[in-house]
């Protein structure tokens, strides 16, 4: 995989950033979540250049309107959940959709470490994020309910960006162009919800921050992504960018004073480990030949 997953990895570190970045903002989560793919999306699109038009195709299109339900239902399920079950359940089955998807429609059946490998790593997510307790507010068990079907429809449009992105990568297609037309497409259709929310405010910090959150943790992230997708499989890109939150667990105590819970600082190990394990390549499994045999003896089976 050579330098793919260092590549992912880079990527979901820019990501982890944009939670403490967003807090130099006053405005609505869900005028910066829009404006931060407006610019971003425009930015991926400009890198992109004339190369669009050779990558255009309806699975990417439809990629497109992916990444754009994505911010929309996250948000859903954060305003019903609270941000700790909407954002474990939503990141969390990320990985396991894309794992789905790559086996449905790839034949790329996941491995055995693949699998126990993620499955641990979504246990130290889980740890990580709810380990100062779940909370879900003043929400009813209806809006509960609610609130993770999005959240699980998000992991799930996460997973077919990803898997349509990777696709067209694996066929040839520019990383740059690829990402250039779903991020491209996805920031003309959040640009009237960014009008309609109002946008964010024009104030100095403010803009900052914007141009952060679209130029760092979406066009420079996803440029990142892209690259990584050329060398890696999409289901060990996504469990590889399960680091997000371990990143964003970590500037909250460096940047921010917080404390980590003693389940919080068990679940970073056990997802530090997890991701190692996914990131390191498997060894390839040794063709068997065989050996000529010696006059009058049967041939035998060696492996190199």
């Amino acid at each position: 995989m050579r330098n793919g997953p260092i590549a992912v990895v880079a990527a979901a570190v820019l990501w982890g950033t944009a939670g403490t970045a967003g807090l130099l903002v006053s405005a609505d989560s869900v005028a910066l979540a829009a404006a931060r793919l407006v610019v971003g999306g425009a930015a991926l699109a400009l890198m992109a250049g004339s190369g669009i038009r050779r990558v255009l195709s309806p699975g990417l299109l439809l990629g497109a309107v992916a990444v754009a339900a994505y911010q929309l239902c996250f948000f859903a399920s954060v305003a019903r959940t609270g941000v700790a079950i909407g954002t474990v359940v939503a990141i969390g089955s990320g990985p396991v959709f894309t794992g789905l998807l790559s086996w449905l429609l790839h034949r790329r059946r996941p491995s055995r470490r693949w699998v126990m490998a993620t499955a641990a790593a979504i246990c130290g997510c889980a740890a990580l994020i709810v380990g100062g307790g779940v909370s879900a507010g003043g929400s009813t068990s209806g809006q509960v309910v609610s609130g993770v079907l999005f959240a699980l429809l998000g992991g799930l449009l996460y997973a077919f960006y990803a898997v349509m992105a990777a696709r067209a990568i694996g066929d040839g297609g520019e990383s740059n162009a690829v990402m250039g037309v779903m991020f491209g497409g996805a920031a003309l259709i959040m640009l009237p919800v960014l009008v309609v929310n109002g946008g964010v405010g024009w104030e100095p910090r403010g803009l900052v921050a914007v141009l952060y959150l679209g130029l760092g943790t979406t066009a420079l992230s996803y440029f990142l992504y892209g690259r990584g997708l050329r060398t890696t499989p999409v289901a060990t890109a996504a469990t590889l960018a399960l680091a997000e939150p371990a990143v964003a667990a970590l500037l909250g105590v460096v940047v921010l004073g917080e404390r980590l819970a003693p389940v919080s600082v068990a679940g970073l190990v056990l997802l530090a480990f997890s991701l190692a394990a996914v990131a390191i390549p498997e060894r390839a499994a040794r063709p068997e030949v065989r050996v000529p045999a010696e006059a009058g003896a049967p041939g035998v089976r060696e492996r190199r």
